[in-house]
C-alpha cells in the first residue's frame, strides 16, 4: 500500500504541472518552448507509470521506461535551449539514448539483478543533462532566472549521476521480482517528487518573468516599427556600453534617416511616409542579430548598436539595410519609386559613453546627407558611396501645380 501512494505522488505531479504549462502556453500566448515544458512533464508521467503500473520482471519494461524518460528528458533541454536560443544538440542526445539504450540490452539479457540497468538508464539522463548545461551556460543570457535555471539542472544532472550508485551501495544487489519492495524504489520517489517540484517552480518562475518582460518590452516598442523606442533603446544602449567596457567587446554605432522624407509626405501623404518608415523598421529587424539593438529615435531616424562588432563590420550591416531599403517596394508609392536611406557608423572608443559615441556617429550621418545621400559614412570620412534618385524635384513641381 505504501509503494502504492509513493508511486502516484510523482505521475500526479507531473499531471499537474503539465496542465501547468498548457495553460500558460494557451492562455499567456507564450513561446512553444512553454508547450515543450508540457510535454516533458506529460511524458514523464508516462515513464513512471510504466515502471509503476507493470511487472517489472518483464524484459521489455526498462526499455519502455527509458524510451519515455528520454523523450522527456530530450523535449525538455530543446524547450530549455529554446528559450535560452541556444543550439539543443538533439543529435547528441540521440546518440546517447542509443548507446544507453543498447547497453540496456544487454544488461537486460545478460542478468536479472536490475542494478546495472538502473545506473546505465540514470547515467544516460545525467549525461544529457550536461550536454543541456553546456549549451545554457554558452548563451548570451544572464538574468538571475538564467542562473537558477542553471543550477537546479545542475543539481537535476548530478543526482541523476549520484544517486543510483549511493542507493546501491547501501543495497548492493535488487532482483526484478522485489525492486518495488526495495529501497532504491523508496528513495527513487522521494527523490523524483522532489526534483518535479524543484524543477516545475524553477521553470513557472522563468515563464512568469518572460510573460512579464514581454509585456513590459511590448511597452517599450514603437507601434510602427516595432523598434525600441527612444527611450528604451537609450537605457539598453547604456547597459550593453557597461557591459562592454567589464568584458572588453567592440561595439559600434550606426545611426540611418531616410532621404527626403519630408517629400515623401508631401507628394505622397502622411500614410505613405508612416508605410515608409514601418518598411524601414521591417529590414532592420530582419536583418540585426539577436545581440544586438535597435530604435527609433526620431520621426525617419534610426539607431542600431551592434553588439561585439567592430567599425568595418558595422559598416557591412549598414550596407545590407542601405540596399535592401533601395531595393524595396513602399506600398502608396508608384511602382517604380524606390526610397533611399543615409548612414553614419563609428566604432566605440575606449571607455567611451553614449553620448560622445552617438555625436560622432550623427556627424557622419550628417556626412552622408552632404555627400549626396543614399551612401555610407565612417565617422572620420567623407567619401560618397552611393547615388540617389531625388524625389525633392517631385514635391517642387507638386507645390507649384497647386499654386
Amino acid at each position: 500500500m505504501r509503494e502504492q501512494i509513493m508511486g502516484m505522488i510523482t505521475p500526479t505531479m507531473s499531471i499537474v504541472f503539465f496542465a501547468v504549462f498548457l495553460i500558460m502556453w494557451w492562455r499567456g500566448k507564450m513561446g512553444n518552448y512553454v508547450l515543450g515544458f508540457a510535454s516533458a512533464y506529460l511524458l514523464f508521467a508516462i515513464g513512471f507509470g510504466t515502471t509503476h503500473l507493470f511487472d517489472t520482471s518483464s524484459p521489455y519494461v526498462f526499455h519502455i521506461t527509458q524510451f519515455f524518460y528520454s523523450l522527456s528528458t530530450a523535449t525538455a533541454i530543446w524547450a530549455l535551449t529554446k528559450r535560452a536560443g541556444q543550439p539543443p544538440y538533439l543529435g547528441v542526445l540521440l546518440v546517447i539514448y542509443g548507446l544507453s539504450a543498447a547497453t540496456l540490452a544487454v544488461a537486460v539479457l545478460t542478468s536479472p539483478d536490475i542494478s546495472s540497468r538502473l545506473i546505465i538508464v540514470n547515467v544516460g539522463y545525467g549525461a544529457m543533462y550536461l550536454v543541456c548545461l553546456m549549451s545554457l551556460l554558452g548563451g548570451p543570457r544572464h538574468e538571475a532566472i538564467d542562473k537558477l535555471i542553471i543550477a537546479a539542472h545542475s543539481v537535476l544532472a548530478a543526482q541523476f549521476m549520484i544517486r543510483p550508485v549511493l542507493t546501491l551501495l547501501i543495497e548492493q544487489s535488487i532482483p526484478a521480482s522485489v525492486y518495488r519492495q526495495s529501497v532504491y524504489y523508496s528513495v527513487l520517489n522521494l527523490s523524483l517528487a522532489l526534483i518535479a517540484l524543484m524543477s516545475a517552480m524553477v521553470l513557472v518562475g522563468a515563464c512568469l518573468y518572460d510573460q512579464i518582460k514581454a509585456v513590459r518590452e511590448q511597452a517599450d516598442l514603437d507601434g510602427l516599427t516595432k523598434l525600441r523606442t527612444r527611450r528604451a533603446f537609450e537605457q539598453g544602449v547604456v547597459t550593453l556600453l557597461e557591459r562592454a567596457n567589464q568584458e572588453c567587446a567592440p561595439v559600434s554605432l550606426v545611426v540611418a534617416d531616410i532621404d527626403h522624407f519630408k517629400a515623401v509626405n508631401d507628394v505622397w501623404g502622411h500614410q505613405a511616409g508612416d508605410k515608409a518608415i514601418a518598411q524601414f523598421g521591417e529590414i532592420v529587424r530582419g536583418t540585426i542579430r539577436e545581440t544586438d539593438i535597435a530604435g527609433r529615435i526620431g520621426g525617419e531616424e534610426f539607431c542600431i548598436l551592434a553588439w561585439n562588432c567592430d567599425e568595418q563590420a558595422a559598416v557591412s550591416l549598414a550596407e545590407r539595410i542601405r540596399r535592401k531599403f533601395a531595393q524595396a517596394q513602399i506600398e502608396g508609392l508608384p511602382g517604380d519609386q524606390r526610397l533611399t536611406a543615409s548612414f553614419g557608423v563609428a566604432g566605440r572608443g575606449e571607455g567611451e559613453g553614449y553620448g560622445k559615441l552617438f555625436a560622432r556617429t550623427d556627424g557622419a550621418l550628417y556626412a552622408a546627407k552632404e555627400n549626396g545621400r543614399n551612401c555610407i559614412v565612417r565617422d572620420g570620412e567623407g567619401k560618397k558611396r552611393g547615388v540617389v534618385t531625388s524625389i525633392a524635384e517631385l514635391a517642387d513641381k507638386r507645390h507649384e501645380a497647386n499654386a
